[in-house]
């Protein structure tokens, strides 16, 4: 057997990247070798500026010390318990410190290893609940065009995203979706939630006439729309959503895998948008991106409907072999310390305006036919090329980076989330760059 320990970093064959043009990856190979704060830094010795938090995750910035201390720490004394019948403290410390943090009656957390786990959990827990309240014919799922819910089957189902759905079959069966919320005409260069659209909740009570809401479980929407370019809700929307599913008996589910940890100014989306959902499912900014982990935080009464009949029986047939897994959770535990003393949390909120002025300021370059932006998020819509969409955000996103700036890119949206670290001279230096990119676009 060859030992692999020995095979040259330039031998990149073995390694089938996600969601990454891997030909053209491995013909220019870009690779990070270390990261402190807002910088990655490459294996050629360049600085690279974080403009998106690593993958929406990175939100207290990089080789943050509690972190990387807590993790060390964790590893010498307990590096794995099981989580099936027996516990360790970590697990119960973070699970009450999320709870603190949540929207009041959001009282308990299921724990997994990623956001698309975390979905997961939540729809097969929206299923459950009813089952365990007498109301099994509630199975169908509603999810909204143009979401995102990670890649396992449940996600894409209710997930929207075409690219993301096209390959795999039928996927799950009793999953319909909403309309997405994306207004360009009415709404395009909006400062914060549009003024229009929130009529657009409306779509859901046309699917409870087409399916008979008695049949539907539950809703799953990102309070904003992340991984397909940043799409706001209008003002009103989420609050008419909620009142649509009071009235029809249906759990609300928000995926804040992004919102999540502070990225748009609280804790919450939730709380941002004043709106509390039945389940909030959150990933990401958990522990900072440094080791994988989702959680699931649910109401008391969907946590009650399962505590019945006899006490020696298992309440719920769901869980994982690294749910709460003790380093993980040392590394949340880490990170929300992080967050508290750094004031991470509200950070967003009293950086938003100068984010918006910086970058409201491209809009007249080429290219350029939408603007959005909320908390410490942005996005810049480009027109695409005729007949190649995607490429000319793609050339964008090359030459940020050759610029020594790191930027994201879905379809010809640009999408900007640095960490919550982020200075107000850092923002001018990534906007300006980015605007130097945008002037020199076929």
């Amino acid at each position: 057997m060859s030992d692999r320990r020995a095979a040259s970093p330039n031998d990149l064959r073995a390694f089938w990247m996600p969601f990454t043009a891997n030909r053209q990856f491995k013909k220019a190979p870009r690779m990070f070798a270390s990261a402190d704060r807002m910088h990655y830094a490459t294996t050629d010795g360049r600085r690279v500026l974080d403009g998106t938090a690593g993958l929406w995750c990175v939100n207290a910035g990089h080789n943050r010390p509690k972190i990387v201390q807590a993790i060390q720490r964790q590893a010498a004394e307990l590096d794995y318990a099981p989580s099936f019948q027996m516990g360790h403290p970590g697990a119960f410390e973070l699970a009450n410190r999320l709870t603190d943090l949540a929207p009041e009656g959001l009282t308990h957390v299921m724990y997994a290893n990623s956001g698309s786990e975390a979905v997961e959990t939540a729809l097969k827990t929206a299923l459950a609940y009813h089952r365990a309240r007498g109301e099994g014919g509630r199975f169908r799922l509603i999810g909204r065009e143009r979401g995102y819910h990670g890649v396992n089957f449940g996600g894409i189902s209710v997930g929207g995203i075409v690219s993301n759905r096209k390959m795999f079959g039928t996927l799950l069966t009793g999953v319909d979706h909403i309309r997405h919320t994306h207004d360009l005409s009415r709404n395009a260069f909006t400062v914060g939630q549009p003024e229009h659209g929130a009529e657009l909740a409306d779509d859901l009570e046309r699917l409870c006439a087409l399916h008979d809401p008695a049949t539907i479980a539950a809703v799953i929407v990102e309070p904003m729309a992340g991984s397909t370019g940043v799409l706001l809700p209008p003002k009103g929307y989420l609050e008419r959503l909620r009142a649509i599913c009071d009235r029809h008996g249906i759990l609300l589910i928000f995926d804040e895998v992004i919102t999540g940890f502070g990225r748009v100014g609280a804790p919450f989306g939730a709380q941002r948008f004043g709106v509390t959902p039945d389940m909030i499912v959150c990933a990401k900014g958990i522990t900072n991106g440094v080791i994988p982990m989702g959680a699931v935080l649910v109401k008391e009464a969907i946590h009650d409907a399962f505590m019945t009949g006899p006490e020696h029986l298992i309440e719920f047939f769901h869980g994982y072999t690294y749910s709460g897994n003790p380093i993980a959770c040392a590394a949340a535990l880490g990170t929300l310390e992080t967050y508290a003393e750094d004031g991470l949390l509200t950070r967003a909120l009293e950086l938003e305006d100068y984010w918006a002025d910086a970058l409201h300021s491209l809009r007249s370059l080429p290219h350029v036919v939408d603007i959005r932006n909320l908390g410490l998020i942005g996005a810049v819509e480009l027109a695409p090329i005729a007949g190649e969409p995607t490429r000319r955000a793609f050339s964008a996103f090359l030459k940020a980076y050759e610029k020594g700036y790191l930027i994201r890119t879905t379809g010809d949206i640009i999408a900007l989330s640095p960490p919550l670290i982020i200075s107000k001279a850092e923002i001018d230096e990534l906007i300006g760059a980015l605007g130097e990119v945008l002037k020199g676009l076929d």
